[in-house]
């Protein structure tokens, strides 16, 4: 089954605990049991305790299911994309962090489904960026010719990079994340020289890799994101390719040494 799934419905026949969300979703998990996926799901901002129907109906009346059917069909026309999955399931809101950096919400894409962990005070335009920038993840990982297992922090940051210039092209600059804007494109630059580039091939094994990506252990807030939109937006504008000829290009082709010079 592919395309916005009916969550709504579980939840409000009893399915509301995490862990019976869990067990409904390890079929799509395949090598997981059901409690590796809820704490993986619940890592990445899916709520750790049970939903009440009247979350869920309160999202409902913001037609949250049918603003993600509809932005997902014209993205998947738009992009060529993969038809899969989308998952609509209760954020943490209990989660300080998540509430004050990303207004209750959050995301994960997999190359075959995207989960959107959503509050119910989440604005249709939100949403939709949201959407927008989890299946450029999608696009990405299936377009690009490298297996995700490779990945090294130079294709996770222009991954990262893409998505949030997918939002901007689509949405607006006000619609993009809170940390995009936050540095001027030259002070990105040195970044990119001093912290990156010397460290792009870093695998996901090292320690390192994550405090650059994420800008943690005193390197400059949300490093590794806000390096790879402007090396994504540069190329692009450099180059005058469309959102959807980005997805096949190399992260090496998009980082070329010359585009913030």
């Amino acid at each position: 089954m592919a395309g916005v799934i009916r969550t709504d419905k579980w939840l409000l026949h009893d399915d509301n605990q995490p862990l019976q969300i869990a067990k409904r979703l390890k079929k799509y998990f395949p090598n997981a049991e059901a409690e590796d996926v809820l704490h993986h799901l619940t890592m990445f901002g899916m709520s750790r305790s049970a939903v009440t129907k009247k979350q869920i109906q309160k999202m409902q009346g913001a037609n949250t299911w049918k603003i993600v059917a509809k932005d997902y069909q014209q993205l998947q026309y738009d992009w060529e994309g993969a038809n899969i999955p989308i998952f609509i399931l209760p954020s943490d809101t209990a989660n300080h962090k998540l509430r004050k950096e990303f207004n209750g919400k959050a995301g994960l894409s997999f190359n075959d489904k995207i989960f959107l962990f959503l509050s119910e005070w989440n604005t249709k335009m939100e949403i939709r960026a949201l959407l927008t920038h989890e299946y450029n993840h999608v696009c990405r990982l299936t377009k690009y010719n490298k297996p995700e297992s490779k990945y090294t922090l130079l294709d996770t940051i222009i991954l990262e990079g893409m998505a949030e210039y997918a939002v901007y092209k689509r949405l607006g600059a006000e619609h993009t994340a809170s940390y995009i804007g936050k540095y001027s494109d030259d002070v990105l630059h040195r970044f990119w020289n001093k912290y990156i580039a010397p460290k792009k091939e870093l695998e996901p094994e090292s320690k390192t890799y994550y405090h650059l990506l994420y800008g943690s252990h005193l390197y400059p807030k949300m490093l590794g994101y806000c390096v790879g939109e402007c090396l994504v937006r540069t190329y692009a504008n450099k180059h005058e390719l469309s959102l959807k000829e980005l997805f096949t290009i190399e992260s090496e082709q998009i980082a070329e040494t010359d585009i913030l010079d």
